[in-house]
C-alpha cells in the first residue's frame, strides 16, 4: 500500500540551491515545495501542511535562525522538523543557538546526498507516522465518546427499564427474588417483602427462616421445585400460602427459572412472586355464589312444581290464571332479592308489591316496623301473601269498592306477627273445606317456614295472622284458636279494624 505523501519545504534564496535539493531529494517520493526567502516560506506555511523544512541559514533580509524564531512561535509550527544547512564552518555556540530555535538537525555544505536523504526521509517518515496515530487518537477517542454515550443510554434505559419493572412489580403486588444455589444466600426485593410482611431490617433472609412463613402443607413444594430443576426442568410454578408474622394467610403463585452446569448442579434460581389472595378469595365468593344460585334455583323449580301440582280450577283458564298469578309472586319477590344482591327483602316491600293493583283505590292501607327477611322465608311469605290478596280480590273485601285492607306486623322474639283484616266486603261464612288457596298458604308458613297460619271468619271479614319464625332456631310458639280470638279483641286489632 503506497504510503501518503507529505509535504517538504526547501528556503534558499540561491535557485541554483534550490534546484540541487530538489534532484537530490526527488527519490523520496515526497512533495517538495520551494521558497526563495524567508517571508515567502512563512507565506507557504500559512496555506500549506508541512512536515520537514530545509533551510539555508545565510539568507538576506530574514536569515534561517529569525525564520526558525518566527515559525516557532506559531502554536500549529511548533513541533515541525526543521533543519539547517549552513555553507561556513559554524560554531558550537552557533549550532547551539540553532537547536534554541527549533532546529531538529544541521547538514554542512558540501551536502552528502545520501546523508541529506536519509535525514529528510527519517523525519518525514517520522510525521507521517504521528499524523497516522493523531488520527488514530481521534478515532480512537471518536469511538471512545460514541462507546461512552453508548454505554450511557444503555444504562439509561436499564435504569428507567429497572422502574418500571419496580413500578409494575408494585403495582401488580409482585416480588421477585433470587436463590444462589452454591451458598445457599437469598436475595429479595422490596415487593418479596411486603407480600410476606416481614421487614427488611429485622428478617434475616435463611432458608429457614423463609420456610418457617411458609403454610405447613406447602413446604414440601419447594422442595418439588428444586427435585425438578435437578432432574433437567428450567422454569416451574406453584401455588402455595403463607402465614404472616401478624397471623394474616396469603395465597402466592411463583414462577421460577433455574441456571444449572454441565453436571445438572442448579447454581441459581431466580423468580417472580405474585400475591394472588384476592383473586383466591374471589374465586371462592364466585364458587359460593354458584351453589347458592344453583340452592335458589332449585327452590324455585321446586316451588313452581308445587305450585303446577297442587293448582286446582273449574276450567283451563282459571287454571292458568291461578299458575300466573303464583309464579308472577315468586317474580315479584325474585326481583326484590336480586335488587338486594340476594341478602334479603324487607317485609314492607313484598306487602307493598302484593297490594300495589289495589293502592290507587284507597282500599288499602299497610304499616309495621321494618324487618330484613332471609331469601327463603320472603319467598315463601310472598306466596302466603298473593294467597291472601288473590281470595280477598275474589270472594273477600277487595271484590268490591266499599271494603277496605289493613296489614300490620310487629316483632317479638325473633318472631314475625303479621295481622290481615278484612273489613266492609260481603258477609263472610267459616268455609267448612279448605281450598287449594288456604292449603297453599298453610304449607308456605307452617311447612316450609315452621310458624303458624290462623284465621278468623268473621262475618264482617276475615281476620288472618301468620306467625313466623325469624331464625330457624326460634320456633313459632303454638297458639290455640281460641287464644287467637281472644287477642283479636285486645288494644292493637281494634286499632287495625279501626
Amino acid at each position: 500500500m503506497e504510503h501518503e505523501k507529505v509535504n517538504i519545504l526547501l528556503v534558499d534564496d540561491q535557485p541554483a540551491k534550490l534546484l540541487a535539493y530538489e534532484v537530490i531529494l526527488k527519490e523520496l517520493g515526497e512533495n517538495l515545495v520551494v521558497a526563495t526567502s524567508g517571508r515567502e516560506a512563512l507565506e507557504i506555511l500559512l496555506k500549506t501542511e508541512i512536515a520537514v523544512i530545509l533551510v539555508d541559514v545565510c539568507m538576506p533580509e530574514l536569515d534561517g535562525f529569525e525564520l526558525a524564531a518566527m515559525i516557532r512561535e506559531h502554536p500549529r509550527f511548533q513541533k515541525t522538523a526543521i533543519i539547517f544547512i549552513s555553507a561556513i564552518q559554524v560554531s558550537d555556540l552557533d549550532r547551539l543557538r540553532g537547536y534554541e530555535m527549533g532546529a531538529v538537525d544541521y547538514v554542512p555544505v558540501p551536502v552528502v546526498p545520501e546523508v541529506l536523504r536519509a535525514k529528510i526521509r527519517v523525519f518525514a517518515e517520522l510525521y507521517r507516522k504521528t499524523r497516522q496515530l493523531e488520527r488514530l487518537n481521534s478515532e480512537l477517542e471518536d469511538r471512545v465518546r460514541a462507546r461512552t454515550a453508548e454505554l450511557e443510554r444503555s444504562t439509561q434505559q436499564l435504569v428507567e427499564s429497572e422502574q418500571r419493572r419496580s413500578m409494575a412489580i408494585a403495582a401488580g403486588r409482585m416480588g421477585s427474588w433470587d436463590w444462589d444455589g452454591l451458598n445457599g444466600d437469598w436475595m429479595w426485593d422490596e415487593g418479596q417483602y411486603r407480600i410476606f410482611g416481614v421487614d427488611p431490617a429485622s428478617f434475616e433472609l435463611t432458608s429457614a427462616n423463609i420456610a418457617a412463613l411458609l403454610h405447613p402443607d406447602d413446604v414440601d413444594r419447594v422442595k418439588d421445585v428444586i427435585a425438578e430443576f435437578g432432574r433437567g426442568a428450567r422454569s416451574y410454578e406453584a401455588e402455595f400460602r403463607i402465614n404472616r408474622p401478624d397471623g394474616e394467610q396469603r395465597w402466592c403463585v411463583s414462577t421460577a427459572a433455574a441456571t444449572v452446569d454441565r453436571g445438572g448442579r442448579v447454581i441459581r434460581v431466580s423468580g417472580v412472586t405474585v400475591d394472588i389472595t384476592e383473586r383466591k378469595r374471589a374465586e371462592e365468593r364466585q364458587n359460593l355464589l354458584t351453589r347458592e344460585v344453583d340452592h335458589r334455583a332449585k327452590n324455585a323449580l321446586t316451588l313452581a312444581q308445587s305450585i303446577v301440582r297442587l293448582t286446582r280450577a273449574d276450567s283451563m283458564q282459571s287454571y292458568v290464571d291461578a299458575v300466573e298469578g303464583r309464579i308472577n309472586a315468586l317474580a315479584r319477590v325474585h326481583t326484590i332479592l336480586s335488587l338486594s344482591s340476594w341478602q334479603g327483602a324487607e317485609v314492607g316491600k313484598l306487602v307493598a308489591e302484593e297490594l300495589a293493583p289495589y293502592a290507587t283505590a284507597g282500599q288499602v292501607r299497610f304499616e309495621g316496623a321494618e324487618v330484613q327477611l332471609q331469601p327463603a322465608t320472603a319467598q315463601s311469605l310472598a306466596l302466603a301473601l298473593h294467597e291472601l290478596v288473590t281470595n280477598s280480590a275474589k270472594y273477600g273485601a277487595l271484590s268490591v269498592l266499599p271494603g277496605q285492607l289493613a296489614v300490620t306486623w310487629t316483632i317479638e322474639n325473633d318472631r314475625l306477627d303479621l295481622i290481615w283484616v278484612e273489613t266492609g266486603g260481603p258477609q263472610v261464612c267459616e268455609p267448612t273445606t279448605r281450598g287449594f288457596g288456604t292449603r297453599s298458604l298453610m304449607a308456605s308458613v307452617e311447612n316450609q317456614l315452621g310458624g303458624q297460619a290462623l284465621f278468623d271468619w268473621r262475618p264482617e271479614g276475615l281476620i288472618c295472622r301468620l306467625l313466623v319464625p325469624l331464625r330457624r332456631d326460634a320456633a313459632a310458639p303454638e297458639v290455640g284458636k281460641d287464644t287467637y280470638r281472644a287477642e283479636a279483641d285486645d288494644a292493637q286489632l281494634q286499632r287495625v279494624c279501626g
